[in-house]
Formats: structure tokens, C-alpha cells, sequence
């Protein structure tokens, strides 16, 4: 079949496999040429692995100098023969490839995360494939809506709200290169604890109690779990919102999740990251062109990060880089300080006063923006042509098996 970018405001409903596997390709060169990670894990379980930082974590981990096994967990939309089905697939299907060809084990479980079933399959695959225990736990969890029971029609619901007060804010639509002006009202209680419930600490939690259960967890084992706080200029939608209190449940589920990794020697922290264009940052209200100036300040000044370098950073100076893991006030591992440093902030708001629903689509910044979204989806690489027709049948065939 012929496949063609179907993008729906923010929404990609089609993805190329040849250019998934470019994406895969470049970063597995970028872990290969950065400061090794010394004394890392050997066997991962990464939670939400198909995409972002989970995505980028596995791969540092296993080609960026630790030489890891890995299992990763996602829910991703599987190729049809009249669908293309969605990035994720096609980036675990290339990551197994290149993985297995270096000797290292990569296992995809396709489950939904928060499912009891899931969880049972993961602790099944560790026992067959990790000898029965994991070094480390990564939880890169990014949902709209968790089953309220293991089988039920019911959902709760994340909400992307502001609490107490209406803002102002944009949307932008990638599809058709429309700024929107509009008004998100403030987050009911409902709202507010159902998006708890989808992004907080409480399914981290789980997966701990059930890895410890199953006698999963060896000495040492670490676990993390992405956050993020922003600036003032991301605070009223994210920090002062609906996520930001999810994250806070987050930072403190960490805390609890510390004293129990405590009894084998670990540890478990929040990390909080940059800003970064993923599919998941893209759905906040209001962000979109905070990253747009943001990604042009730091580019400028020479201090720019995506996932990948954000994730090499993290087992090389953070978790794994030193005696002793440096931690802030509140125990959050900081991968963000580049981002909050004043020189950034203080150019980043200068270029955010600068883009407008007038000028915004014919700004390099936004078109390099834009370019970094088609890419998440295999598209917009120069090297593929996406005029040429695509089996399809081969990938079929993969998912039907896994």
C-alpha cells in the first residue's frame, strides 16, 4: 500500500516503517558515539517503551555502552492490511532487529500497562528470559485512560486542565498549520483525581508490589520514572494543573517506592526532564509553541537535548555516573537544568512574545518543529521515499504472532 502522513490536529493516524527504522537507526549511532555508560544495568524492564524517553532509555541502555537486555511494554496500534498501524510498532519491531543482531535480548510485550494480565506476562517473560530478576524498572507511562477493573467497559480519564481558574491558551494544529486561541476552563474534582488515577504514582506502585511479590527484584534493582516541572511560562497549564498534581503523587510515590527498594539495596527516584517534542508533550495545550522557542533559544546558545541525549545523560551522569546519586531538595533527579538556566528562559520568552497566529507557520522554528513531529512517524526523511509502495504483509505477519 502507498502511505501518506494523516495527521489530525496533533493526532498521527499513519506511520512509514522505512522511516520508523531511520529514526531507529540514528539513534542507535548516537548511543554508540556518546560517553559510554559505566557499571549499568544488565537486564531492563521498560514500561512504555515504544516511543519518547522509554523509547530512547532502551536504547541508550542496550547500545550506549551497558550492553543491556531488555523487555519492553507498550500498547500500540498493529499494521493491517489496509492500515499502516501506528510508530510504536514499527520502533519495537527495528529496535528487536538491531538489538538481536548484537547479541542482546529484546523482548516486546504488547499489553495494556495497567492491566493485571500484563503484568503476569512481564513477570513470565523475566523468569524465562532474566533468569527471574530485573536490575532496573523504568516507568515512561504516557496514558489518556485506565480501566477502573481488569475487565470493565469503565475508564477514568486524563484531563489536561488548569485548577481553579480558566487560562488562555493555543493549540495548534499540525495537520493543517492552524493556530487556535482557546480557553481551557478549570479542572473538576473528578477530573483532577481521574487524571491522577492515569498519570500519578499509583500504577508505579503496582508494578513494584508485583515485581516484589514475584520475587522479580535483584540486588541493586533501580527504578525511575519521568517527570517533568517546566518554567513559569509552562506553569500555569502544567505544574499549577491537572498534570502537575499528577506528578507531584509521582514524586511522592518515589519516596515509598525508596523504602521498599531500600530492602535489596536500591533505590527509586523521579526524574524530571526537559521540555521535549514527543508524541505525548505534543497533546498540552499551550506547549507547542513553548518548545518551539524553547528548541530555538537552546539551538542558538548551543545547548539543545532531545531523548536520546537526555537519556545518555541520565545513566552516565546520574543514575550510574557516580558514588552517590545527585538528587535536589525534594530527592528528583534534575535533568532539567539546562532548560531553567537563566540565559535560556530569559531567550526563550523573548522568542515566545514573538510568535503569533500571523507569523508562526512561516518560522523556521516551527517548521523544524514540525519536521521533529512527522519524524516520530517515519515521515519527512530524506532518504525514504514515500511515493514507493509498502508491503505491509511481512509486519502483519509479526504482530499476529506476538
Amino acid at each position: 500500500m502507498h502511505i501518506t502522513p494523516k495527521i489530525n490536529g496533533v493526532v498521527a493516524h499513519s506511520a512509514h516503517p522505512y522511516g520508523c527504522e531511520q529514526s531507529i537507526i540514528q539513534q542507535i549511532q548516537y548511543a554508540k558515539t556518546a560517553t559510554p555508560i559505566q557499571h549499568g544495568p544488565k537486564r531492563v524492564l521498560i514500561l512504555g517503551a515504544s516511543s519518547g524517553l522509554g523509547l530512547a532509555a532502551r536504547i541508550a541502555l542496550t547500545f550506549g555502552g551497558a550492553e543491556a537486555d531488555t523487555i519492553g511494554v507498550s500498547l500500540d496500534t498493529p499494521p493491517q492490511t489496509n492500515h499502516s498501524g501506528s510508530a510504536g510498532f514499527y520502533n519495537n519491531y527495528y529496535f528487536k532487529q538491531y538489538a538481536q543482531r548484537e547479541g542482546r535480548t529484546a523482548v516486546n510485550i504488547q499489553g495494556d500497562v495497567f492491566s493485571r494480565q500484563t503484568k503476569e506476562a512481564v513477570i513470565e517473560a523475566i523468569e524465562t528470559y532474566f533468569e527471574g530478576e530485573v536490575d532496573l524498572i523504568i516507568y515512561s507511562v504516557a496514558s489518556g485512560k485506565r480501566r477502573k477493573t481488569e475487565n470493565g467497559d469503565s475508564f477514568w480519564y486524563s484531563a489536561i486542565k488548569p485548577i481553579g481558574q480558566s487560562i488562555q491558551s493555543v493549540l495548534l494544529d499540525l495537520g493543517q498549520d492552524q493556530w487556535q486561541n482557546v480557553t481551557l476552563e478549570p479542572a473538576l474534582e473528578e477530573e483532577i483525581d481521574s487524571t491522577l488515577k492515569v498519570m500519578g504514582g499509583e500504577d508505579w506502585e503496582a508494578w513494584i508490589d508485583a515485581l516484589i511479590n514475584a520475587e522479580s527484584i535483584a540486588d541493586g534493582c533501580q527504578s525511575v520514572a519521568f517527570s517533568y516541572i517546566g518554567s513559569a511560562l509552562t506553569h500555569p497549564i502544567y505544574l499549577d494543573g491537572t498534570l502537575g498534581r499528577a506528578k507531584v503523587d509521582l514524586h511522592q510515590t518515589s519516596h515509598s517506592l525508596n523504602l521498599k527498594l531500600a530492602n535489596y539495596g536500591g533505590n527509586a527516584y523521579a526524574v524530571v526532564c526537559q521540555a521535549l517534542i514527543t508524541r505525548a508533550s505534543i497533546f498540552i495545550p499551550g506547549l507547542s509553541p513553548y518548545l518551539i522557542a524553547l528548541n530555538q533559544a537552546m539551538q542558538s546558545l548551543g545547548m539543545n537535548e532531545n531523548c536520546n541525549t537526555q537519556m545518555q545523560r541520565l545513566f552516565t551522569e546520574k543514575l550510574y555516573g557516580s558514588e552517590r546519586v545527585p538528587v535536589d531538595g525534594e530527592r528528583l533527579i534534575r535533568l532539567d537544568e539546562r532548560e531553567l538556566s537563566p540565559q535560556v528562559q530569559t531567550k526563550t520568552q523573548q522568542l515566545v512574545t514573538q510568535i503569533s497566529a500571523d507569523n508562526f507557520s512561516q518560522l523556521e522554528a516551527y517548521q523544524n518543529f514540525k519536521t521533529a513531529f512527522m519524524r516520530l512517524n517515519g515521515f519527512h526523511w530524506p532518504t525514504i521515499d514515500e511515493h514507493a509502495p509498502v508491503d505491509l504483509r511481512p509486519f502483519i505477519k509479526v504482530a499476529t504472532k506476538e
